[in-house]
């Protein structure tokens, strides 16, 4: 139990043991967002969770922090203190999740009960213990029935037909999430590359901790969520690692050289610099990062050790670099390629402008970076040399991978696994052409095709995170063979559907198209198209020839498939089916998919 005194502000680590422990209880307030974690974030959970536990079994690893308003409650003679979480409810609901489903899939009894204890407590009215949930949400009455029937119950996560409805179909964004977050942590445990969990789960529970700070005052701890959470001035990991270095460069103009050089690389990238030099560490050290940005230059670049199994001790190897001169340089080196890349004046690559066109189509929608490493050291070693040939291999890859649904792990682990490959070609006895050739045939390159064609062909896309990707990507396509024109980003771009989700009652489309008909295909990719402004609920019901007219004309700028599809005459079930298989064939051209 977290005891706060007064109003006093308490802080102290506890472990997930003791998080769940028997007498603490968690409520999530009205004003808190609904639950929204997906994929990438549970499974980054526990692909980080699992390597700690196989690296380093001793030793405790930092989960995150919680920020909670701790209130005594009264429940008929019971007292007991209830603790409103402000801050870390997503990763809080998802180790409650978790341990539904161990409970479900584990065969040992002792599991079993340690698990359930940690969702609910069992009542016994002899005892005056009344039965309640671990973690309430407050006037969420159909979130608190969901939990009553897939969490609390057992064998409730492994009724994987119903939460897949749940997913389709549900209103309520937590319960959609909730439902499709159990559905990935069983897929994750039926992975058998991954962590068993009779090594997982006990350190878990022992090892695994988290941070709370915690008061009475509900103003304390907004004020303590806010502090925590804000973006003001602070010291960046940047700014020590420059103090570090110039400390190690002997001459005095030179020291001060690079210090200027430094601070005209923070005022150009601001936020962004230490994102830039995370590319550096990547392509340095080509493993996913498990720390700060500080914590991997000092242990895997300055001071990087290999493990030994014969001894069962870690020793010292080769640093990637030395403080000083040598880091200045290689981020000196780095930054004239990363900065080419991205200025946007890369015509002279292929003699047009596709591959700005496509660094746009990643920058506007990509929702991750990852891609962005091997860029630069292709061209460190090869320069402009089949540039472009090389940024269609990696953006396939890094889409291929994303739409077919494969783990960040995974994803992160394929763009490194690209950087090794350039590196040790790079290095080999082979002409510059020959070099490139196999680095453009290597295996790393390929995906699950088949995964990625039945996600775009079969299911619904709306909603999904790659929806405005794959129509950028579309509209790359279509933007005529020679990109003769550069496209530039779109600062409002917005997901619009052609036959309307919700058609009113007598309109054509509700003519044109049956119930069923709607129901399949409405949210496909054949259906959809981007706008350059917000949508309009209203003007997105017209009829086909009106919407066009009224809604589409004003709002779709220059997107090549937008144009296409407002060309057409009639918008009937045969159009959009006829749209959605030219899409698809479209692509797997581009993906060389037969």
């Amino acid at each position: 139990m977290i005891e706060v005194t007064g109003k006093q502000i308490a802080t102290n680590k506890i472990s997930i043991k003791d998080c769940f422990g028997e007498d603490m209880w968690y409520n999530i307030p009205d004003y808190q967002r609904p639950y929204v974690w997906g994929e990438d974030q549970i499974s980054t959970l526990l692909d980080d969770i699992s390597y700690a536990a196989q690296n380093t079994p001793e030793s405790q690893y930092f989960l995150g922090s919680l920020v909670l308003h701790c209130e005594q409650r009264q429940h008929d003679d019971t007292s007991y203190i209830e603790n409103s979480v402000l801050d870390g409810q997503q990763r809080l609901t998802t180790l409650y999740l978790l341990q539904a489903v161990i409970r479900d899939i584990t065969t040992i009894q002792s599991r079993k009960k340690t698990c359930e204890t940690s969702i609910f407590q069992e009542g016994n009215p002899d005892d005056g213990i009344p039965e309640r949930l671990r973690i309430e949400f407050a006037i969420r009455e159909d979130v608190e029935k969901f939990i009553n029937e897939f969490v609390k119950k057992e064998g409730g996560t492994l009724k994987h037909k119903e939460l897949t409805e749940l997913v389709q179909k549900s209103t309520n964004v937590s319960i959609r999430n909730m439902a499709d977050a159990l559905l990935i942590l069983h897929k994750w445990f039926n992975d058998e590359n991954n962590l068993d969990i009779d090594i997982l789960f006990p350190y878990l529970r022992q090892y695994v901790i988290l941070i709370y700070v915690a008061s009475s005052e509900l103003e304390d701890a907004f004020r303590l969520f806010t502090v925590l959470n804000d973006r003001g001035i602070k010291l960046r990991n940047s700014d020590i690692l420059k103090a570090q270095n110039l400390k190690e460069v002997g001459d005095e103009k030179l020291q001060k050289e690079y210090a200027v050089f430094w601070e005209e690389l923070e005022g150009e990238l601001g936020e962004d610099f230490d994102q830039f030099l995370s590319y550096v560490r990547t392509i340095l050290v080509k493993d996913k990062a498990r720390h700060n940005l500080l914590k991997e230059f000092e242990d895997n670049i300055y001071n990087p050790k290999t493990f030994n199994h014969s001894t069962k001790k870690h020793q010292p190897v080769k640093p990637l670099l030395t403080k000083g001169k040598e880091t200045f340089e290689t981020i000196k080196t780095y930054k004239k390629h990363y900065d080419k890349i991205f200025d946007g004046n890369n015509y002279n690559v292929s003699n047009n402008w596709a591959f700005d066109n496509l660094i746009s189509v990643l920058q506007d929608t990509a929702l991750s970076d990852i891609w962005i490493a091997p860029l630069i050291l292709y061209r460190k070693y090869f320069g402009d040399n089949h540039i472009y040939q090389f940024l269609l291999k990696v953006d396939n890859k890094f889409s291929g991978d994303w739409i077919a649904r494969e783990t960040p792990t995974y994803r992160i682990e394929a763009m490194n696994s690209i950087l090794k490959v350039i590196e040790s070609v790079a290095h080999e006895n082979l002409s510059g052409q020959e070099k490139i050739e196999k680095i453009l045939n290597s295996e790393v390159f390929n995906f699950n095709t088949l995964e990625f064609i039945t996600q775009l062909e079969n299911n619904t896309i709306y909603g999904r995170r790659f929806a405005r990707y794959i129509l950028r990507k579309i509209d790359f396509l279509l933007g005529g063979p020679y990109h003769a024109e550069r496209r530039n980003s779109f600062s409002q771009m917005t997901v619009e559907h052609i036959l309307p989700q919700t058609p009113e009652i007598g309109s054509q489309w509700q003519i044109d198209f049956t119930e069923e008909e709607r129901e399949e295909w409405t949210h496909k990719m054949g259906n959809l198209v981007l706008i350059s402004r917000r949508k309009n609920s209203q003007q997105g019901r017209l009829d086909f020839s009106l919407k066009k007219a009224k809604y589409f004309k004003e709002s779709i700028e220059t997107f090549p498939n937008s144009i296409r599809i407002m060309q057409m005459p009639v918008w009937r079930i045969m159009d959009l089916k006829d749209n959605h298989y030219y899409l698809l064939k479209l692509l797997k051209k581009q993906y060389g998919i037969t």
